[in-house]
C-alpha cells in the first residue's frame, strides 16, 4: 500500500463530478487500499477518490478512535436515498486545510452503494458517520465545504490562501 498525495483547493479535480465505477478491477482495489492508508496517515476520518486525484465515485471512512475497533466503511458509487432531521456542526476537510466551518447536514441518512467486493450494501447512519458520509459524497459530486458557506467567508478563505501562497514562494 502507498500513501497518496491529497489534492488541495483550488485543484480543479475537486470541483468535478466523479464518474461511476463500472465493475471493480484490481486497480480499484489497489486504489481503495491506498485511500485507506492515506486517510489514516493524514490523519482523517474520511476520504473520496477525487481527493487523491482519481475522478471516480469511491469513498472510505473510519470514525473510530485509536483505541476502538475499526469502523471502516468502503463505498463504491454511494448515493443517499434518505435524509432525516437537521443538525449543525463544525467540519474541516483535508483538501481545504486551515478551514473549519459550521455546516448544516441531515442528522440521519441511508446510503446505498457497493462494498469493496462489489456487493450491494445499505448503511443507516446518524451522528458523525452521517456527517462524514454526506461530506465524502459531496466530494464525489464536486462540492467542497467552501460551497456550503457564505460568499464572504469563502472570499476571506481564498484571500488568506492566496496570501499564504505568496509568502511561501
Amino acid at each position: 500500500m502507498a500513501v497518496l498525495e491529497i489534492k488541495k483547493y483550488p485543484d480543479t479535480i475537486l470541483t468535478e463530478k466523479a464518474v461511476s465505477v463500472d465493475g471493480l478491477s484490481k486497480r480499484h482495489l489497489r486504489l481503495i487500499d491506498n485511500m485507506i492508508e492515506t486517510m489514516y496517515a493524514a490523519p482523517g476520518i474520511g476520504l473520496a477518490a477525487p481527493q487523491v486525484g482519481v475522478s471516480e465515485r469511491i469513498i472510505v471512512t473510519d470514525i473510530s478512535k485509536a483505541d476502538e475497533l475499526s469502523s471502516l466503511v468502503v463505498l463504491v458509487n454511494p448515493e443517499i436515498v434518505l435524509k432525516e432531521g437537521l443538525i449543525e456542526s463544525d467540519e474541516g476537510c483535508l483538501s481545504v486545510p486551515g478551514l473549519t466551518v459550521n455546516i448544516k447536514r441531515a442528522e440521519r441518512v441511508i446510503v446505498r452503494g457497493l462494498d469493496r467486493n462489489g456487493k450491494a450494501i445499505e448503511i443507516q447512519a446518524e451522528g458523525l458517520l452521517s456527517r462524514v458520509l454526506q461530506h465524502e459524497i459531496d466530494h464525489i459530486d464536486g462540492i467542497l465545504i467552501l460551497n456550503r458557506i457564505s460568499f464572504i467567508k469563502r472570499e476571506f478563505y481564498k484571500k488568506r490562501l492566496h496570501k499564504t501562497a505568496l509568502t511561501v514562494k
